[in-house]
């Protein structure tokens, strides 16, 4: 188990090198998802979700259209978040971008993220690791963003226990040796919340239930093979959009709108992989 998880970091830490350099204004998004994910094919894992590529007040859940043309501008704040599993166990890593003048920003989440490594240890409660977060935020000036997570990792679930809140709660979970997880910072100068939008391109199979119609069942025969871990309606050979919103209101799909800051300010992010060891956390992304 621990040494998928740390091949499937090693994975993903050689393609988040190689992706930032393709990072500039006027390359597209899909060139760059589709970089991301094949990428981590070649190297001999398999992607755990969607490249997402949040830009500026979005936060997560974006990840380019089949025919996507957007490409990125001037003065972006590019979110990169990947993910690689290999048999199931999975390695997740973010790292914020800035084509812009976000410097503090983009500083503000590498340092939370940094300081909230620094102080793991079997015993600490996940609290504590939150209050670290939060701390780093508001000398910074910012705001941690209070309904985004870090978060645990089940074979092909890429969203377990123990959630880790980017900020300090009343109760936390006891970090013990041997947890595998990912600590994931997301700052912003706005009301410090997301919510939804229409745009939606990623889902995951929550249900089993039967289906009666033919290209429903075709739709879900071809997903299949990615368990529970979501996948991209690009993925997909014939992607009809009135199917899978009809396989989302019977609860067989779920889906993953994206996510933008309420006040329409712009968010960084930044995001490891850690194992616990006897002597703290180790990173493996």
């Amino acid at each position: 188990m621990i040494e998928n998880h740390e091949r499937a970091g090693e994975i993903l830490k050689e393609v988040r090198e190689e992706v930032v350099k393709m990072i500039k204004p006027g390359t597209r998004m899909l060139e760059v998802a589709e970089f991301v994910e094949g990428r981590i094919i070649e190297l001999g894992a398999q992607p755990a979700f969607p490249c997402n590529i949040s830009l500026n007040e979005d936060a997560a859940h974006c990840t380019p259209s089949k025919n996507d043309q957007r490409v990125f501008r001037e003065g972006d704040l590019v979110k990169i978040d990947m993910g690689a599993h290999i048999e199931g166990y999975i390695a997740d890593t973010a790292i914020t971008v800035d084509l812009g003048d976000h410097v503090e920003l983009v500083e503000c989440a590498e340092t939370a993220l940094e300081k909230a490594i620094e102080i793991i240890e079997p015993g600490i409660s996940t609290s504590e690791i939150g209050e670290t977060i939060e701390k780093i935020a508001r000398e910074f000036g910012f705001k941690p963003v209070y309904n985004l997570t870090g978060h645990g990792f089940m074979p092909y679930l890429a969203h377990a226990p123990p959630t880790i809140y980017n900020y300090r709660t009343e109760r936390g979970v006891k970090i013990e040796e041997g947890m595998v997880f990912a600590i994931e910072p997301f700052i912003t100068g706005g009301a410090g919340r997301v919510s939804e939008r229409s745009e939606t391109e990623i889902y995951s199979v929550i249900s089993s239930k039967p289906v009666r119609m033919k290209m429903a069942r075709e739709i879900l025969s071809e997903v299949e093979k990615y368990r529970t871990l979501p996948f991209a309606k690009r993925w997909l050979s014939n992607p009809r959009e009135i199917i899978i919103s009809k396989l989302v209101r019977e609860g067989v799909l779920r889906a993953y709108p994206v996510l933008t800051e309420i006040k329409k300010e712009p968010v960084s992010q930044a995001e490891h992989t850690v194992i616990v060891e006897e002597d703290g956390a180790r990173i493996i992304t």
